[in-house]
C-alpha cells in the first residue's frame, strides 16, 4: 500500500476522482450526472444502477474535497484493523442503507401530497407532466398548487455523494475506538468519538426534520447520513458480539 493509505480506500479515491472528472467533461456537466446521480423512482431520470453509482457521483470540488478526506483519515483506520474485505463490506453496506433510507424518507412525505393532488382530480400524467416540464396545466387552483410545490422538490430531487458510506465508517471507527479524540475543523475542541459520532448523527436527524442546517450545505441528504451510520453500526455490533461465533462474516 501507498504510506499512509490503504489499498481499499486508495482504489475508492481513485474512483470517486474518475467519476468526478466526468461529470465535469462529460456532457456539460449535466449528461454524466444524469446517468449516475440518484433520481427519485418516479422520475422518469431514475434507473437501477443509480443505487450504487451515486456513492462515487460529487456536486462540487467541496464536496468531493471533504469527502474524500473524511475516506482516507478513517477509511484508512477502519481497513487497517477489519482488513480490505470487511471493510469494504460495511462501505457499501452503509451506502445502500443511506439510499433506503433517503428515499424512505422522500416517499413518506411524497406519498400523502401525491395522495391530495389525485384526490383533487388531477390524472397521474397530470401530476408527471407539471413536475417533468416545471409549468402548470390550465384550470390549477390555488390548492393544487401549493401541493404541487411541496412536492416538485421530492419528485425532482437527486442524491450524489459518498456521505453515507464514510458516516457507515465513521461509526465502526467509533466502535473500534470510542475513546479516540475528534473534532471539527471549524470547533478545534477534541471530543471523544463515543460522545462526537452520535452527536453528528443527531444532528443529522434534527435537520432531516426541522430544515435547520447546521454544518452542512442545506440540500443534504440527512438521512442519508443516518442510514449510513445505522447500518455501519448495526454490523460492526453484530460482528462484536459475534467475533467467537462461527457465522462471523469473513
Amino acid at each position: 500500500m501507498i504510506r499512509g493509505i490503504t489499498d481499499g480506500v486508495k482504489h475508492l479515491i481513485i474512483i470517486n476522482v474518475l467519476m468526478f472528472i466526468g461529470t465535469l467533461t462529460i456532457g456539460n456537466g449535466e449528461l454524466f450526472y444524469q446517468w449516475f446521480a440518484l433520481y427519485f423512482p418516479k422520475n422518469e431520470l431514475f434507473q437501477p444502477w443509480q443505487i450504487v453509482t451515486h456513492m462515487f457521483m460529487h456536486g462540487n470540488a467541496t464536496h468531493i474535497l471533504f469527502n474524500m478526506f473524511a475516506l482516507w483519515m478513517f477509511g484508512t483506520a477502519v481497513e487497517a484493523q477489519l482488513g480490505t474485505k470487511k471493510f469494504l463490506f460495511i462501505y457499501f453496506s452503509a451506502g445502500l442503507g443511506a439510499v433506503l433510507f433517503q428515499l424512505g424518507y422522500y416517499y413518506f412525505n411524497y406519498l400523502p401530497l401525491y395522495s391530495e393532488l389525485i384526490s383533487t382530480g388531477l390524472t397521474d400524467s397530470e401530476i408527471v407532466q407539471m413536475f417533468t416540464s416545471n409549468e402548470t396545466i390550465s384550470g390549477i387552483n390555488d390548492s393544487q398548487l401549493s401541493l404541487l410545490r411541496e412536492a416538485f422538490p421530492i419528485y425532482n430531487a437527486s442524491m450524489v455523494g459518498a456521505s453515507g458510506c464514510i458516516m457507515g465508517i465513521l461509526a465502526a471507527f467509533g466502535m473500534m475506538n470510542p475513546e479516540a479524540k475528534l473534532m471539527l475543523i471549524f470547533l478545534p475542541i477534541p471530543i471523544k468519538a463515543k460522545y462526537f459520532i452520535p452527536g453528528i448523527i443527531l444532528l443529522d436527524v434534527i435537520s432531516a426534520f426541522t430544515g435547520q442546517s447546521f454544518f452542512s450545505p442545506s440540500n443534504t441528504a440527512y438521512m442519508a447520513h443516518v442510514g449510513g451510520a445505522l447500518i455501519g453500526f448495526i454490523i460492526m455490533w453484530y460482528w462484536k458480539k459475534n467475533q467467537f461465533n462461527q457465522n462471523r462474516w469473513y
